[in-house]
Order: C-alpha cells, then sequence, then structure tokens
C-alpha cells in the first residue's frame, strides 16, 4: 500500500452549541487510491473534509496532508488539494470554459497555462460544444462536471470529491464515476463522501465508516462485507415439503431459520455450501421452487455499524 497522503491523529471539533462533531477521530488515507467516507447524516463527514481542505481549523488533534502539517503549512497543503463541495460552484453567468480558466489563474497558472488545461479538461469531460455555452443553461450533471474539472485543472495531489452527484440523473452520475476511475489510474488519492453506497461499492477501494464523529471501522468493501456476516441461502419449497426439506437440510447448519415462505440458513463457505444444500434436496427428491445465495452488501454494513447506538445532539454532517 502507498505512504499515507493523510493523517490524523485525535481530531476534535466542537461548534458553539457546544455540539461535537469530530470526536478524537483517527484516520489514514494512503496514496493513490479512491477512499470512501460512509456515515450517517450528522456524523462528521462533511465537519472532517472542511478541516482537510484548510477552511476550518480543528480545535485538538494533529492533521498531515501530501507530508504538511495542515495547522502550520495550511498554503503547502492548498496547493497540492482540490475540492469539488457537495453544490457545484460555478459561475451562471461565465461559460464553462471561463470557469474552468478562472480557477486555474487562482491556482496561479499563467494565462496561457491555463487556457491549455482547461482545453484539456473539457475534453476529458466530454462538455465539447457546450463548453462556450453559459453555465446557467447547463444541467445538474453538466454543472458537476465543470466544478469537477475546475478542482481537476490544478492538478492536485489529493482531491475531495463531497456527495458529487447528488441530484442528478443516473446516466450523468455513471459518467463521473468514470472520471473517478481515470482519475485513480493516473495515481491521484480521491477522497469520497457519498449517501450512494453503490457509489461507493463501485469506487472505494478502501472505506471508512464514521458515527458521531468516530471512527467505527475501515478497510476493503470486502472486509467491511465479512466483518459484518457470512453469506447465506435462501430457499423456497412447496408446503407440503416444507418439513422433509428441513430435516434435510438440518445437519448442513447448526442453526437456522424455517419460515412460513422460505428456509433460510447460513452459507459459510459461499457456493461450497449452496452446492451441498442442493445435493442433498436432489437426493431427497425435493425440488425447490427457488433458491438464492445471498452476501452481505455494503447496505448491510452501514446499518449494522451505524444503528448500534441513537444520535446525540443536533445533526452535523
Amino acid at each position: 500500500m502507498a505512504a499515507p497522503i493523510v493523517t490524523a491523529y485525535d481530531v476534535t471539533k466542537r461548534y458553539r452549541d457546544g455540539t461535537r462533531a469530530l470526536d478524537r477521530l483517527s484516520l489514514t488515507v494512503p496514496g493513490g487510491v479512491v477512499f470512501g467516507l460512509l456515515g450517517p447524516n450528522g456524523a462528521g463527514k462533511t465537519t472532517l473534509i472542511r478541516i482537510l481542505a484548510t477552511l476550518l481549523r480543528p480545535d485538538a488533534g494533529v492533521v498531515r496532508v501530501a507530508g504538511f502539517d495542515l495547522v502550520r503549512a495550511p498554503g503547502q497543503v492548498r496547493r497540492r488539494i482540490g475540492l469539488a463541495g457537495q453544490h457545484a460552484t460555478v459561475d451562471d453567468h461565465l461559460t464553462g470554459r471561463e470557469n474552468i480558466a478562472m480557477i486555474g489563474r487562482l491556482y496561479g497558472l499563467s494565462r496561457r497555462d491555463a487556457a491549455r488545461r482547461t482545453e484539456h479538461m473539457i475534453g476529458r469531460i466530454g462538455l465539447g460544444p457546450a463548453a462556450g455555452r453559459q453555465v446557467r443553461t447547463y444541467s445538474a450533471g453538466m454543472r458537476r462536471r465543470i466544478d469537477l474539472a475546475a478542482s481537476l485543472i490544478g492538478r492536485p495531489q489529493l482531491l475531495f470529491l463531497d456527495e458529487p452527484t447528488t441530484g442528478i440523473d443516473p446516466a450523468s452520475r455513471h459518467d463521473l464515476w468514470r472520471l473517478v476511475r481515470e482519475l485513480a489510474a493516473d495515481g491521484a488519492t480521491v477522497l469520497l463522501t457519498t449517501q450512494y453506497l453503490e457509489e461507493a461499492d463501485q469506487l472505494a477501494d478502501r472505506i471508512a465508516v464514521i458515527d458521531h464523529g468516530r471512527l467505527v471501522t475501515e478497510g476493503t468493501t470486502r472486509q467491511l462485507k465479512e466483518r459484518t456476516g457470512a453469506a447465506v441461502i435462501e430457499l423456497e419449497v412447496a408446503d407440503r415439503l416444507r418439513d422433509r426439506a428441513v430435516a434435510v437440510l438440518e445437519p448442513l447448519a447448526a442453526t437456522f431459520v424455517a419460515g412460513r415462505d422460505r428456509i433460510t440458513l447460513p452459507a459459510p463457505d459461499g457456493p461450497l455450501t449452496l452446492v451441498r444444500a442442493l445435493r442433498q434436496l436432489e437426493l431427497a427428491a425435493i425440488v425447490p421452487a427457488d433458491v438464492a445465495l445471498h452476501r452481505p452488501t455494503l447496505d448491510d454494513v452501514f446499518l449494522t455499524l451505524t444503528r448500534r447506538t441513537e444520535p446525540a445532539g443536533r445533526p452535523i454532517s
């Protein structure tokens, strides 16, 4: 795994009303990956992103981004990051091209370099002739792409994407997913917060789940799913065959549930357990009406990890 591009240790942030948005949060983000940050509303995700982007100062703790102390050298950090927030921050009265070039100039690029990189980004996000139109004529998906292009024009080592696909159509969402994958393939690090668990499952190399301002768990999607629980097999058989099916399957599992409609049993070996179950049913001349192997989803992980305690205080995201 690559060297960390973000290290945060015991980061705490309180607001004036006494709400603790981050509570001694420690987190490490390796370089060159898409790192997903998940949590319910009020978990502290946006607060953490704002701190890492130097928009907020932590009350306590130590944070290093790209090797620089965030509090002591915020200017060095800003030169190495890009940010696309929850809402596209573009000027409606400028064209798409002018919006991207303006951010390039704010990054300190010369007029020539800003123009050159702008054209490169227009091609990369697939904007085409629409780049010459005022942004106020754009769809939500096109505005999002402009915002992403502007955040990339400075070639950041670390890009923050805070719920980048909220409010856009499925086609535009998949376009943005493609762009994020391309960024990671080029060696950039992307720190992604999202409310769409499918999005995190599709994009993230590693995921951290935070709740109440603390890190709950961290790992690959596969590791998180395995921690939540093993796969299960669901079988549907005719009412007249249910008791016999239960008797046949009982030796395969220490515990399982035989409900009115379905028989559910653990599948610790996944497909192998499924094959054994079907073989036993076949020997007993029982043909199931329906059968399925279910593995834990990221939704299961999220709900399991964030429903253990009730949220306290005013929601802070």
